[in-house]
């Protein structure tokens, strides 16, 4: 962990104060994908805590925190166990990504996290074709909208959506977890870190015409269609195995 992400940490009570009960934690988003620009808007850090007793015993629950630091560099998605639990059989893609990312991506990593990763094949099932292919369909949908409309997006973004005629981070987004559905329908693994980076920043960056990213996403959703159909994963993941594993890192670590 660089000295800038700590004085980021540090700087957050309530960040700083559940730090100590993290157990996994690492960079996700464009830096892990390898699709990063020259120059990074922000840095997006995903962690897993385990919360205070009182969270499982009394009346002050801390199931989550998502918090922006001052500089406005350091994006943080912090969850508590269970919740992550919960999310994780659901397959949500952008709670998965943190089990998936390469080794010098991860910062802290405890026993229990550890274990986690030991054991993170357990989570994957069909249904990460209707996440991966509800989250792009969703980034479908925000590509063609008028920037006007999308609140959240910085200055360049918008000059880029004005220049194309679209938006071209949507765009990369959406061919990016279509090809990685595809890998994980056929493989049972997520590709996190893309060989495919240099096309992916070709797209974010303005490189292809809309007409193209339409005609590729239709492409993939074609192949992504058939990778379920030949899939051989559960339909859903363990619901007992995966409880067995959360009640065994809880029982040792509350």
């Amino acid at each position: 962990m660089n000295g800038e992400l700590r004085v980021a940490i540090e700087s957050d009570k309530a960040i700083n104060d559940i730090w100590p009960r993290i157990g996994l934690a690492g960079y996700v988003g464009s830096i892990s994908h390898g699709t990063a620009g020259d120059v990074i808007d922000d840095v997006d850090i995903s962690g897993i805590f385990i919360s205070p007793e009182s969270h499982y015993l009394g009346l002050t629950p801390i199931d989550h925190i998502v918090r922006v630091d001052v500089a406005e560099k350091y994006d943080f998605a912090l969850f508590e166990l269970r919740k992550y639990f919960r999310l994780l059989i659901a397959n949500n893609p952008n709670v998965l990504s943190l089990l998936w990312i390469p080794e010098n991506m991860y910062f802290t990593k405890n026993d229990w996290g550890k274990l986690l990763l030991e054991n993170k094949k357990m989570f994957l099932s069909k249904k990460l074709y209707k996440t991966f292919g509800g989250y792009a369909y969703s980034q479908l949908q925000r590509m063609t909208r008028c920037c006007t409309e999308q609140a959240y997006q910085g200055a360049k973004r918008k000059e880029r959506f004005a220049r194309f005629g679209y938006d071209c981070k949507n765009a990369a987004h959406l061919i990016r977890l279509l090809k990685m559905g595809i890998e994980a329908l056929a493989s049972g693994e997520i590709n996190i870190f893309r060989h495919d980076a240099k096309m992916l920043k070709e797209i974010k960056f303005g490189g292809w015409t809309l007409e193209q990213v339409q005609s590729e996403a239709d492409r993939l959703q074609k192949l992504l269609d058939e990778s379920f159909v030949r899939c051989t994963l559960p339909e859903n993941p363990d619901f007992k195995k995966t409880e067995n594993l959360l009640m065994e890192i809880l029982k040792q670590n509350i």
